[in-house]
């Protein structure tokens, strides 16, 4: 048995456009290759690829990129197959919590505020925190203070970590911002609500053309959600509008999957005994 162990970034969170080559694989990857012990042959993958629709070409591209990234890495064991990074590991976890289990807020939660003045010299640092804390669902209070909920604060921390950008932050925990004007205006300058509303629609519209058999179905659905729980933070109902949709989404998104989730596996596991 072979590994390719060469250092590589692992793949951000949501690195990859929902639709994707990329992106599906990266779903397929993310839900179903832990529970098969973490390892795949080429063979099995470039195949359950094409029952999502994906060519065999642009399914070993999509498979290089990953690997490329660091997601995967290749080994082979009776056959050419790729092993699961471990260090993509805490990733998928974290994927699996903000996936499968949606968190709302309630007015009594803590905030977290993160202070940061981070010089010239090192904006590229502060270009991909800012980038990062948009994808965890952070709102802008002013350029240099974002807000997050309290139990985000751990994740927040993580990504000043892995940036080195400690030395130039402040975390703090608080209780329920008091802005001059009404909480509910407040929070509609500090995100963008209304696009986020927009994706919360788009996906509910995009489950009436799903595929009708179950594991294209099921990846694509995964695949559709699973950037909506990162960017939509779970605000509480105090700061949103009475007519919000992200609860009908996860609803219709923890209905479906669960419809499907093993008639999915039952496929895959026949393609790969």
């Amino acid at each position: 048995m072979t590994s390719d162990l060469a250092a590589a970034p692992v793949l951000d969170d949501i690195d990859a456009r929902p639709g994707s080559t990329a992106s599906l694989l990266r779903t397929f990857i993310g839900v179903f290759l832990r529970p098969l012990g973490g390892w795949i042959s080429a063979a099995d993958l470039v195949a359950l690829a094409g029952d999502l629709g994906v060519e065999a070409a642009p399914a070993r591209t999509g498979v290089a990129r990953l690997k490329q990234k660091g997601l995967l890495l290749a080994e082979r064991e009776e056959q050419i197959g790729y092993r699961l990074n471990p260090a993509a590991i805490p990733m998928l976890e974290r994927g699996d919590r903000r996936i499968f289990e949606m968190r709302e807020m309630t007015d009594a939660d803590p905030w977290c505020l993160l202070s940061f003045s981070i010089p010239e010299s090192a904006r590229s640092v502060r270009h991909q925190l800012r980038r990062r804390l948009q994808w965890i669902g952070a709102g802008v209070v002013s350029p240099a203070l974002w807000i997050c909920p309290g139990h985000l604060q751990d994740e927040v921390a993580q990504i000043l970590d892995e940036l080195d950008a400690r030395p130039w932050a402040t975390l703090f925990l608080s209780s329920t911002p008091v802005p001059s004007g009404p909480l509910i205006d407040a929070a509609a300058r500090w995100w963008d609500l209304e696009a986020l509303r927009a994706e919360h629609l788009a996906f509910q519209v995009s489950l009436d053309a799903l595929p009708a058999e179950p594991f294209a179905a099921y990846v694509q659905l995964i695949d559709r959600w699973r950037v909506l729980p990162y960017t939509d933070p779970g605000l509480p109902p105090s700061m949103l509008p009475t007519d919000w949709p992200g609860r009908r989404s996860f609803d219709e998104f923890a209905r479906r999957s669960a419809e499907l989730t093993a008639p999915a596996w039952a496929h895959v596991r026949a393609r790969i005994s």
